[in-house]
């Protein structure tokens, strides 16, 4: 019997770790197993985890003392945090520094942290282009990650830093078009001309796959991924070629975007206006082509269309 190496998945019954869960589970004959990470283990997403061949146990990132049984005997380590179940960065840089130091004392040999670029970096705190949002962050779910990038150093856990971008799954929840009063759909983003990275978000799994199927090779490494660069506009066309409706683009400033006062409309204006305003440096941080190497399958946005057609029409009907 062949003895595989245990990866610990924490987020495997969201978008992110679930994605590599899949992707570990598909291959049967791979060097790797999963121990799925769960808050509710006898949920529907864990049960099905199970089904396909995963380890499930029970912990909380908010309870420190139970994270020790999930990174037991484990080789490796997904570590992803969710800042829009509780907004506050504050408590993502806690939740990340207790990773960091389970995974410290559990003597993990691979970790992978799903983190963003401190936005702070293009756009200072005293730089009155858009508001300093919890006293300290442009973007909160950006900058809170990235600060946290340095107790995996700390602690020294033998870490590949994992940037992320935009999914286009926000199109089929909340971030979809919107019908005006002429019955249309309109993407309404604050983006102007400037080009959107987006990725699938099952390409995330596979690429954290192929980082660990690499060894050492990515360890203290940075690795920024997206699946394409595109305008909004361009998305715009290409959602009408797919769905055969027109769906037009109205971009709006970022000003009017955080005007709308809905929960969290602060935090994604400063988000799009990031996107926007340093446009160069995020594009050219996720080169496509070495994504793609790493990830053969690596979708672009039509290759994704394409698969999401259906779930497009019923959400935005």
């Amino acid at each position: 019997m062949t003895v595989t190496k245990i990866i610990t998945v924490f987020g495997a019954t969201g978008r992110q770790g679930g994605g590599l869960a899949r992707a570990v589970l598909a291959d049967r004959d791979g060097a790797f197993s999963v121990r799925a990470v769960t808050r509710h283990p006898d949920g529907e997403p864990a049960a099905e985890l199970k089904r396909l061949g995963a380890e499930i146990v029970r912990a909380d990132m908010d309870d420190p003392s139970s994270l020790e049984p999930a990174f037991e005997h484990a080789y490796g380590a997904f570590l992803v945090t969710n800042f829009w179940e509780h907004m506050s960065a504050e408590r993502e840089k806690t939740q990340a520094e207790a990773l960091a130091r389970a995974a410290s004392h559990a003597g993990v040999q691979h970790a992978i942290w799903s983190t963003l670029e401190d936005t702070r970096e293009c756009v200072p705190l005293d730089d009155e282009r858009m508001p300093t949002l919890q006293e300290h962050y442009k973007v909160p779910h950006f900058d809170g990650k990235a600060e946290a990038d340095h107790y995996f150093l700390d602690e020294g856990v033998p870490t590949t830093f994992l940037r992320t971008t935009f999914f286009w799954e926000n199109l089929l929840g909340a971030f979809a078009p919107q019908r005006g009063a002429d019955g249309a759909p309109w993407l309404t983003y604050p983006m102007g001309e400037a080009r959107l990275s987006g990725l699938a978000a099952d390409d995330i799994g596979k690429t954290a796959r192929a980082v660990f199927e690499r060894g050492t090779d990515l360890i203290a490494a940075t690795v920024s991924i997206a699946g394409e660069h595109l305008k909004v506009a361009d998305m715009a066309a290409a959602l009408t070629g797919a769905l055969g409706e027109p769906v037009r683009y109205r971009p709006l400033t970022p000003d009017e975007w955080r005007a709308q006062g809905f929960p969290g409309a602060d935090e994604t204006g400063n988000m799009f206006q990031y996107y926007k305003d340093c446009e160069q440096h995020f594009t050219e941080a996720r080169d496509i082509d070495a994504v793609r190497g790493l990830n053969p399958a690596l979708q672009d946005f039509g290759t994704w269309l394409a698969a999401h057609q259906d779930r497009l029409r019923t959400t935005w009907t």
